[in-house]
């Protein structure tokens, strides 16, 4: 009884320094990692040189705000959502430009190669009339003329006009739209396109703020899995040195020492695809990012900071106005009901003013052509009021109402989704989040376990077996508890996604 007590003193005080050791590493680990939280970052500047490898090369790291800010800034679909705004409002002011004053100028330049003769035109009867001018115009037939000396004796009421070989007729067109109904809809509906552009960039910022943050979780992931059989390979090589030395003294036979170089081989192997899954991962992430391929960074991390991150408050309510789909849905709805005014409305006339200017050069010389001029100006009203259009706007009020009620109909089908989404986020980050917690237990008395029954078997109270048990459950353990960890990081962004709360 002496002998065991000891012994189990022995192994406990031993314990204890293991534990005071890792206890001391962690707060140093800790404390690094707070003071490095704490630094603001130069938000202007993507990689920042932290440290240097082996050779002396300068290793770039970023944090995970500092790759979603560059996303942000950088990303393809991104930049193309905010293209897609300004292009709204240039199509915005091309539906509206009908609004201003529509001006344009147009000529006719003409010479006859044949004419009828001298043509009558209505006037009134005179005696004789001196050579003058009086101004007459033409907006249509392009045929001008000037009065000429001449005495009227036998033809009451009209007068000859000679015909001129070469006419140049410019005008000056102005017009003013006054009210019209498809400029009313454009009116009314341009900043809803604004804001429905605006909805789709804001959809593609929570997509690649999500994707950012789970790439980079998975990064960390395999980053730690790495670090986790780093240290089961050093364990292993450690025990695969104590069996061959117990081998050679003769305390064990030789398969404990095969045993050991089975298991170390193994996690060698594991450790190899580790590594080389960490490759295309890194890729994921700067594609997520729009980063080129060929510039390389580290992960930044703050393990305390991530642990508060993991904490979600599970008994806020689901608001739907939150999701950015039900924002662009009600959007669309805006919009098809401005549609829907619009073919109500257009019965009513359309009403512009103009004004045209009118300059009448004639000669039958193509030289003195611009000697003289005829001007003639008007100013007017149009009205334009559709009476029968082969029930064009009836057939087209009925699709509008119609899609109207499809889009109803989405609504309905959306809510059922949002929710559905919901819950399912809500499960997994909740059960995942307790697995989490046995799991962190687990690793804590796989280490104990390991600890001890490694002691044993050094002091040879146990067999090689208990030792490799006690390993493959160390290890299990811990590949379990950051798969889980990562898992419930994971769940989180899903449900700050299905809840509407990622922000950007």
């Amino acid at each position: 009884m002496k002998y065991k007590s000891a012994y189990f003193n022995k192994l406990l005080d031993a314990f204890s320094v293991v534990v005071n050791r890792r206890a001391l590493l962690i707060a140093c680990l800790s404390i690094i990692s707070i003071n490095s939280f704490a630094q603001t970052p130069d938000t202007n500047k993507l990689l920042l040189p932290i440290v240097k490898d082996s050779t002396n090369k300068a290793v770039q790291y970023l944090t995970l705000k500092q790759c979603i800010d560059y996303a942000l800034q950088h990303e393809p679909n991104i930049n193309k959502a905010i293209i897609g705004i300004d292009i709204a409002h240039a199509t915005n002011a091309i539906s509206l430009s009908g609004w201003l004053p529509q001006v344009n100028a147009n000529g006719d330049l003409v010479h006859y190669i044949q004419q009828n003769g001298a043509s009558v035109l209505p006037g009134t009867s005179s005696s004789t009339s001196t050579s003058g001018s009086s101004t007459s115009g033409s907006t249509g037939s392009g045929t001008t003329g000037s009065t000429s000396s001449s005495t009227s004796t036998s033809t009451p009421a009209t007068s000859t006009r000679d015909n001129y070989g070469n006419t140049f007729i410019p005008e000056l067109q102005v017009s003013q739209a006054i009210f019209s109904p498809s400029l009313l809809y454009a009116y009314k509906s341009a900043p809803l396109y604004i804001q429905q552009a605006k909805q789709v960039s804001d959809s593609t910022k929570i997509f690649i703020v999500s994707t950012v943050t789970k790439s980079f979780y998975n990064v960390l992931l395999t980053l730690e899995q790495i670090n986790v059989l780093k240290e089961d390979t050093a364990r292993l090589n450690r025990s695969l040195k104590d069996a061959y030395h117990q081998y050679v003294g003769g305390i064990v036979d030789e398969t404990d020492y095969e045993e050991a170089q089975i298991s170390l081989n193994n996690s060698v192997a594991e450790l190899k695809q580790a590594d080389e899954n960490i490759i295309p991962q890194y890729a994921v992430l700067k594609q997520y990012m729009g980063l080129a391929p060929g510039k390389q960074f580290n992960v930044d991390f703050d393990t305390l900071q991530m642990m508060r991150d993991i904490q979600v408050d599970t008994n806020q309510q689901l608001e739907y106005e939150k999701r950015i789909e039900y924002q662009q849905l009600n959007t669309q709805k805006a919009l098809q009901a401005q549609t829907i005014n619009y073919y109500r409305t257009s019965f009513l006339p359309t009403v512009s003013a103009f004004f045209d200017y009118d300059l009448d050069f004639e000669n039958n010389k193509a030289s003195d052509l611009f000697n003289q001029s005829y001007p003639t100006s008007l100013v007017g009203l149009s009205v334009s009021i559709p009476i029968f259009t082969g029930f064009y706007r009836v057939n087209n009020l009925k699709k509008a109402r119609l899609q109207q009620e499809q889009l109803d109909w989405t609504t309905t089908d959306l809510k059922s989704e949002i929710y559905s989404q919901y819950t399912s986020a809500l499960a997994n980050y909740k059960g995942n989040k307790f697995n989490l917690e046995l799991l962190q237990k687990n690793v804590s008395l796989a280490k104990r376990v390991y600890f001890v029954v490694q002691l044993q078997y050094k002091q040879g109270i146990v067999a090689y077996l208990n030792v490799i048990t006690a390993e493959s459950n160390l290890i299990s353990s811990e590949i379990s508890y950051l798969n889980a960890l990562f898992t419930v990081l994971s769940n989180k962004v899903d449900l700050d996604k299905a809840m509407g709360n990622i922000t950007y």
